[in-house]
């Protein structure tokens, strides 16, 4: 304050020496002394006006405004701003026409559109500011819309589990894989643990994200966010609502309880019973019998992704790659079971029904 006063001071006192000469020219002022008392006198009263009148100009008005913007809400400041803004813009679109208008319109004309428009647009998005922040918040949520299905939370099973790389790498998946950072807590927990079995996961999950995070097709975000919740599934769940994003898992427990609360699942084991390759009674497949089945006679052997097919009269050929024709397909709690038969026997036996 005190500086602020000696400024207002110093500058009156230049303001009124000056205005003090200003006035001997137009005066009869005599001798030269008289003179030199006028100016200084002007000069003298101007500082005091100006170390008196200086908060009246600068804190108390600062003051005054400081505490009204306290007091008025964000929307509502947003809104006036916004609204100020509309009004200023189509004011300079009127500006050219009318400074055409005759005479002093023409001079003041803009500047009092300016004056009036900027006026007007505050006060309408003052008092509209609700429609405003609506208007706002429904933009927000078509844009997160469009880009809800291109973010996913990765849940910590599903990165152990290693096959999400794997889907990555082969460009079906894109976007954004959101990794919270309490499951890297998680992994680190389990890489650091005592038990092999556990630490052996763990560094496989870091391992996958890793890998992940070399891949052009997708990026793998670290989220800093810790919503409240017990366990790392139920703070999953909370953030995936908060975002508006699905998870990803291969968590059966996890699996029904964001069903629950409404939150979409991608389920990497419905993913791999999806993609499982279609086969039918009748058809000719290659497989290799790898051990004996629980019945006499029984061969075991598998598909690619880890199918059963339980071959009649397999036994004998253990280690085998042999052609082999599908008798039925069935579905079962635990996957899928294939029954076949040799190709060779399955003609043999044919023409001895017909014979019976």
């Amino acid at each position: 304050m005190a500086f602020i006063r000696l400024l207002a001071a110093l500058i009156g006192f230049v303001f009124g020496f000056f205005l003090g000469a200003s006035l001997l020219s137009v005066t009869q002022v005599t001798p030269v002394s008289n003179q030199v008392l006028v100016v200084v006198l002007f000069a003298a009263a101007c500082a005091i006006l100006g170390w008196l009148g200086a908060p009246y100009v600068t804190v108390i008005p600062a003051a005054f405004v400081v505490a009204r913007i306290q007091a008025t809400s964000a929307t509502t400041l947003v809104g006036g701003a916004f609204g100020a803004g509309v009004g200023l813009i189509l004011a300079l679109f009127l500006a050219f026409p009318l400074s055409f208008l005759p005479g002093e319109l023409g001079r003041y004309g803009p500047l009092i559109g300016a004056a009036t428009l900027g006026i007007v647009g505050a006060t309408a998005g003052t008092l509209k500011r609700n429609d405003l922040g609506a208007l706002v918040r429904e933009v927000r949520g078509r844009g997160r819309e469009r880009t809800t299905d291109a973010r996913v939370l990765l849940d910590t099973s599903v990165i152990i589990d290693g096959r999400v790389a794997d889907v990555v790498r082969s460009g079906f998946v894109r976007g954004t894989l959101v990794v919270p950072r309490f499951v890297l807590a998680e992994l680190q927990f389990f890489a650091d643990s005592p038990d092999a079995s556990r630490r052996e996961r763990g560094r496989r999950g870091l391992e996958m994200l890793s890998k992940m995070q070399k891949e052009a097709t997708v990026k793998v975000e670290l989220s800093d966010e810790d919503p409240a919740g017990t366990g790392a599934d139920a703070k999953l769940v909370t953030l995936a609502r908060a975002l508006g994003i699905a998870i990803m898992t291969n968590d059966y427990g996890l699996n029904r309880v964001a069903e629950l609360h409404g939150v979409t699942v991608l389920n990497m084991n419905d993913l791999a019973k999806a993609v499982r390759p279609v086969v039918l009674p009748g058809e000719e497949i290659t497989v290799r019998v790898i051990q004996e089945g629980k019945e006499q006679g029984q061969g075991v052997g598998y598909l690619e992704d880890g199918t059963m097919i339980v071959i009649e009269n397999g036994s004998r050929h253990l280690g085998s790659e042999l052609p082999v024709t599908v008798m039925r397909v069935l579905q079962t709690v635990g996957g899928r079971m294939i029954f076949a038969q040799l190709k060779g026997e399955m003609s043999e036996r044919r023409p001895r029904a017909l014979d019976r």
